[in-house]
């Protein structure tokens, strides 16, 4: 026994070394961060593809603490806002955390600045990633196109719906879904109405910085702007498509300009709207930052700002 006792005690040593000192701590925000999906997004598709492909993993290595959330795929911006609102209560309640760091991809990054200002004391920072906060072109085409009330309209809703009904099956959840008035929350006319009501953040000339930090919440932001980053990626030809309805370098879906929102940590990463969360499966640029890094590397940038 005295000898099982003195061979366990280095084997315990090193666990507890191993565990402990050296644990990954690099992405340990002093509040949690909670990630908000895009249009047409989810959480876990049958509870294995994440949105966020490999994302929170990868902070949670590093040791933070991190709650993925899910709205109406496809619905406006308000309703979407006050869902993830509720969550964002709910998280705040359940940690015991005092204020969450919010981020959002693409229509989730009007979610989260909608949360941040019905409830600003719940949010520490505000991060979008390609969101339009000058308005997505491609909405204005589809808008100006489809004739209120058409037919076309009505395919377009009654696929669009479908497909956040099918969502709904997959990842276990029941939201109401509407894709005109999703579509119409991402218009140019829209974004500008939305950013006279919440400017926090919102930069005063086009293609500028934002403010950084706004009543004491910090804001910032990122995208892409290359639409085609990987052969073997099968959604790289609709990013493409999409890429022609823009007038300025895009991701696909999303001017670089139109990204801007407080600051703008960087507008031409190479990648696509789907790269920027690590979609589909992983399949990004082998000659940009992997995005797994980008969300990391931004965790220990709000740890080293105390937040």
């Amino acid at each position: 026994m005295i000898r099982l006792r003195c061979m366990t005690f280095p084997f315990l040593l090193s666990s507890l070394l191993t565990t402990s000192a050296f644990a990954d701590t690099s992405a340990r925000t002093q509040y949690p961060i909670v990630l908000a999906h895009g249009m047409g997004g989810f959480d876990h598709l049958f509870g294995v593809v994440d949105y966020f492909y490999g994302v929170s993993t990868t902070l949670r290595k590093a040791g933070a603490e991190v709650y993925v959330t899910r709205v109406s795929s496809f619905n406006e911006t308000e309703l979407r806002g006050e869902q993830l609102l509720a969550q964002v209560e709910y998280i705040v309640a359940v940690s015991g955390a005092e204020k969450v760091n919010l981020i959002g991809h693409s229509h989730g990054g009007l979610d989260v600045r909608y949360v941040a200002a019905m409830r600003p004391d719940l949010v520490a920072s505000v991060t979008t990633v390609a969101t339009p906060h000058g308005g997505a072109e491609i909405a204005d085409y589809l808008r100006s196109h489809i004739v209120e009330g058409s037919f076309s309209e009505e395919v377009l809703s009654f696929f669009a719906d479908s497909l956040g009904t099918v969502l709904q099956l997959l990842t276990g959840h029941d939201s109401p879904e509407d894709a005109i008035a999703g579509v119409n929350s991402l218009t140019t006319e829209r974004i500008a109405a939305f950013n006279a009501l919440y400017p926090n953040g919102v930069p005063t000339d086009y293609c500028e910085d934002g403010a950084d930090e706004v009543d004491g919440i910090r804001y910032f932001s990122w995208s892409g702007a290359s639409p085609v980053t990987n052969l073997f990626d099968v959604s790289d030809p609709y990013f493409k498509l999409a890429s022609f309805f823009s007038s300025e370098k895009n991701d696909g879906f999303v001017g670089k300009c139109s990204s801007h929102f407080g600051w703008v940590i960087r507008d031409d990463y190479r990648m696509n709207h789907g790269d920027e969360v690590n979609q589909v499966l992983g399949l990004t640029s082998w000659f940009e930052s992997n995005p797994k890094t980008v969300f990391k590397n931004h965790a220990t940038r709000l740890k080293n700002l105390g937040l």
